[in-house]
């Protein structure tokens, strides 16, 4: 199973990405709650870059470590970049009007959240949830 990309310019553009995200999901082995949780992470970070960045790429993988499986999720943009990034990461913290999930939200359903953001560059974001 390789990576799946799907380049996000169009909030179509979220619907393939959450469906390739569930697609690969149950390929790995998750239920149908894991698998919601992943498309869910899926559908924030592809809205995030639609709203913020306009294009970016979200990458959908397979990935085993040790005795492990799981789904890596790997966001990424050329946008503005994060101008505050503690304070995104607050519960709450909304710039869109929306409910505030975002990133935070991202974190809480993933097992393990990287992000890298810089002002003027973009965004990189990794999530992984681990198959248990």
């Amino acid at each position: 199973m390789s990576q799946t990309c799907v380049e996000v310019r169009s909030e179509w553009s979220i619907v393939a990405a959450r469906q390739a995200g569930r697609t690969i999901a149950k390929e790995v082995g998750f239920g149908s709650v894991d698998q919601a949780r992943i498309t869910t992470a899926i559908s924030e970070l592809a809205r995030n870059i639609y709203l913020y960045a306009k294009v970016g790429e979200i990458c959908i993988e397979k990935v085993v470590e040790a005795n492990k499986v799981g789904v890596k999720v790997s966001a990424s943009d050329n946008g503005p970049g994060i101008k505050d990034l503690r304070r995104v990461m607050e519960d709450g913290y909304t710039t869109s009007g929306g409910l505030g999930a975002g990133l935070p939200g991202v974190k809480r359903l993933m097992d393990e959240f990287l992000i890298d953001s810089k002002e003027g560059e973009g965004t990189k974001i990794h999530a992984v949830k681990w198959l248990r």
